[in-house]
């Protein structure tokens, strides 16, 4: 059974986005939650192992994510008119 933790539900919310609009908001909500959970372990003993990896594999999700999320923006512009 895999564990689920408090941060994973906006981590489920940005990877399971469909309205590309929304990915930048949805992405951050995620990072915050997973921020969140990392200043946690600062205060107490750190989180189990296998905690800490599904953290660092969701924040490397995520940047795939962004990354194709900024790819989708640039293609949402209107091309440049040339000036002669």
């Amino acid at each position: 059974m895999t564990a689920i933790y408090k941060w994973y539900e906006s981590y489920k919310a940005a990877v399971l986005e469909t309205d590309w609009s929304k990915m930048p908001e949805r992405i951050q909500a995620a990072e915050a939650a997973l921020s969140q959970r990392k200043r946690e372990f600062e205060l107490n003993h750190g989180g189990t192992t296998e905690e800490n990896q599904a953290i660092a594999d969701a924040m490397r999700g995520l940047t795939v994510l962004r990354n194709d999320a900024v790819k989708w923006s640039e293609k949402q512009k209107p091309p440049r008119s040339k000036s002669a």
